[in-house]
């Protein structure tokens, strides 16, 4: 008999798990794990935690404080189940200011080595906009990782791969509902789904001209996007996916394999030339605009939380 899809991916894929969610992780046992402010909601709303945080609350300094506190204590219990790399974001009410990335950045970095977790283990999240492309480059220029998330397109890519960040994160799922939206009629299963093209040619991009960003598709809305995307670098997955992959026996056919580099790196983008690509793709741009503001309506409702806490 064949073994699970899960266990199948496992061996081609690196497979990192979407979540905040303990338990979840426990039961996967994913190499990495990503968070982002609405699984770090979801998580700060189990009953469980209620109590600590009241604690975190009433001894922030202020409401950032707090939100960094609690995204790097669950982010540090996490970095206990999982071997390699747990992302965390950045503040999404920072996209477009550079220089209040880097010091949100590297404040969360020292909070982690208080709890005993080096910045070896930590990708620090930041949206590919411009300005958050232009910290990461900084970033790893100290030593500090990064993954950029909120990515819709080649042009993204191609300036976060110039910038030398560790790992994109282009998203899967949010692509194929803009495009659902304008053609609901339209066949987009398998390798017609265009957020599956998409993290494709982004693969290719960087294999075929030796790029060492690692691609990490994200945001699936179905196991067969995953499951058209096995052997990319790595996959972040909900446990709801990951349950259904793991609970499904058959043959898993690999179908992103990495091919020498045949070319040279094309000439970097700049600023211009960039947001000139961006504005020509209105997919792209009304995505991540939409990302941005869809991360801030769960950080202000954990923002809320937080201060009901620490009043009461």
């Amino acid at each position: 008999m064949a073994d699970d899809l899960l266990s199948q991916l496992k061996s081609m894929t690196t497979v990192v798990a979407d979540t905040g969610d303990i338990e979840a992780i426990r039961r996967f046992q994913p190499t990495d794990a990503t968070t982002n402010p609405s699984l770090i909601l979801q998580a700060a709303q189990q009953e469980t935690r209620r109590a600590r945080l009241q604690e975190i609350a009433r001894q922030a300094t202020d409401l950032d404080d707090a939100l960094d506190a609690v995204a790097v204590e669950i982010g540090s219990e996490i970095s206990e189940l999982v071997p390699g790399y747990v992302s965390t974001e950045v503040s999404a009410r920072l996209s477009f200011d550079t220089e209040a990335t880097l010091v949100r950045a590297r404040a969360l970095i020292e909070r982690y080595d208080r709890h005993g977790v080096g910045p070896e283990r930590i990708l620090i999240k930041v949206a590919s906009t411009w300005e958050g492309i232009r910290a990461a480059r900084q970033l790893e220029r100290e030593g500090i990782r990064t993954n950029l998330t909120l990515l819709f397109s080649l042009t993204q890519a191609q300036v976060c791969a110039d910038a030398g960040v560790t790992l994109v994160s282009p998203f899967v799922g949010r692509i194929l509902d803009w495009h659902k939206a304008r053609d609901p009629d339209a066949d987009f299963a398998g390798d017609r789904d265009p957020g599956v093209r998409s993290v494709k040619s982004i693969y290719e991009h960087y294999k075929g001209h030796g790029y060492e960003t690692v691609v990490m598709g994200a945001s699936f809305r179905n196991a067969g996007e995953i499951l058209a995307l096995a052997g990319c670098d790595r996959l972040t997955i909900s446990p709801s996916l990951l349950g259904e992959l793991a609970e499904t026996r058959g043959t898993l056919e690999r179908r992103l394999v990495p091919l020498d580099a045949e070319t040279h790196a094309p000439e970097p983008l700049d600023e211009s030339e960039f947001r000139w690509a961006m504005n020509e793709d209105a997919m792209a741009t009304e995505k991540l605009a939409e990302g941005i503001r869809k991360f801030m309506d769960d950080q202000r409702k954990l923002e809320a939380l937080l201060g009901e806490l620490r009043r009461g």
